[in-house]
């Protein structure tokens, strides 16, 4: 790979990061973890009398001291995470919001949700005490766009402010627009990346009806297995990832510190069913390729995937075949699931992330509980912390409905 080339002489910085997740709070605990391996699931008391009963939640969240007393209150907890997160990853980018322009700084953000939490707590007020004890601020709390809304007021950030919803794949496909926005000219800063606290008594209740979440309701720890051939469905997460791209051009010249580049993107659609993934993987198959068109990177360049291995049985089968029908056996495959369970629309930010640290360290995650892999899996799976140097890595993404995104990153 030619750095000058690659990305059609478009590459995208990523400058800043920020992490909010069940593996820790800040970049530094959560990337400790998940490299260490050590998976965050546990009994989650919420959901007691479900089901499922295990959950990934952010360890030691406090909203009243992360964030103040106001925003703890006024904040449902999606844009809490989002804003602590954000708030690290503009502080490691070295930008002052005071300093730049606002009307060229834009957020685009992913979300699957936004904030089922308010809405469930306020019809149980709207049920036992009628309309007029319902909260003012039910909709400025719950409605998905206000991610993109809150964030730009925090910044100052007058540009384009927008939230896509494509499922599990929202934060991916939020920072493939990011990137088109910077590479068009629109924006010089972006903050992108996803937030979601899905993890409530309604949703989950939904999610077990479906048969999608783990069972292993006795062995927390062991129950989110990616490419295992025990894995019987995901374990829900909460949590948030955020990153500051500027283009490559402007972050070299203001000698920014460059965590890794963006390369490519690409985004398709299965058109085959609401929740189940085609299952010739046709949909994730034409997303890796349009990402690795976009980036001028040949499938032989790929040294390391970070999979949506969500560890469900259809998921990471269809994806494991795709990977070796379009990367071949070369690169090592990890997915971090297995730490940090299933963030939905947060999950392919913060992968991002985690793409972006494998990268710049030189260290490619273990994929947790991996103890059986499926056999009919035949992919380079990282079973260990894998100390192998890539310079090109794919990250992968899907969601209900059939959307999937796909981007490219390289080492700076």
């Amino acid at each position: 790979m030619n750095p000058a080339t690659a990305g059609g002489g478009n590459a995208v910085a990523i400058t800043g990061l920020g992490l909010v997740t069940p593996a820790g709070i800040g970049v530094e605990r959560s990337w400790e973890r998940v490299h260490a391996g050590l998976p965050a699931a546990d009994t989650d008391p919420v959901l007691a009398g479900h089901p499922v009963r295990i959950s990934c939640r952010v360890p030691g969240f406090d909203a009243e001291e992360l964030l103040g007393g106001r925003a703890a209150r006024r904040f449902d907890p999606f844009v809490q995470f989002a804003v602590v997160a954000a708030r690290e990853a503009v502080a490691d980018a070295g930008l002052d919001p005071l300093d730049w322009d606002g009307a060229r700084v834009g957020v685009v953000l992913g979300c699957a949700d936004g904030g089922p939490g308010t809405v469930e707590t306020q019809h149980d007020v709207l049920r036992g005490g009628g309309p007029d004890r319902v909260s003012a601020l039910l909709l400025p709390m719950q409605l998905p766009n206000m991610l993109a809304g809150q964030l730009s007021i925090e910044f100052g950030a007058t540009g384009p402010s927008l939230v896509v919803a494509t499922a599990c794949a929202s934060g991916s496909t939020a920072l493939g627009a990011a990137a088109d926005l910077l590479r068009l000219g629109r924006c010089d800063v972006v903050l992108t990346g996803g937030s979601e606290a899905m993890v409530t008594p309604l949703v989950m209740a939904g999610f077990a009806r479906m048969g999608a979440m783990s069972r292993r309701n006795d062995d927390p720890k062991g129950a989110s297995r990616p490419f295992d051939a025990g894995r019987d469905g995901f374990v829900a997460g909460e949590g948030a990832g955020l990153l500051v791209l500027e283009r490559e051009r402007d972050a070299r010249a203001r000698g920014a510190r460059i965590r890794s580049l963006i390369l490519g993107h690409g985004q398709s659609a299965d058109a085959h069913h609401v929740t189940a993934p085609d299952p010739r993987g046709r949909g994730l198959e034409q997303a890796i390729r349009a990402a690795l068109t976009d980036a001028a990177v040949g499938p032989d360049e790929v040294d390391h995937v970070n999979a949506h291995g969500t560890s469900t049985q259809a998921n990471d089968l269809v994806e494991a075949q795709v990977l070796r029908r379009v990367l071949g056996p070369r690169p090592v495959v990890t997915s971090t699931k297995g730490v940090t369970g299933h963030l939905f629309g947060a999950a392919g930010a913060v992968e991002a992330v985690f793409t972006a640290l494998t990268l710049e360290q030189g260290l490619i995650p273990p994929t947790a509980n991996l103890a059986n892999p499926d056999p009919r899996i035949d992919l380079d799976l990282a079973s260990v912390a894998t100390p192998s140097g890539p310079r090109v890595a794919l990250s992968t993404s899907a969601g209900f409905g059939g959307q999937n995104a796909a981007l490219v990153l390289a080492k700076a």
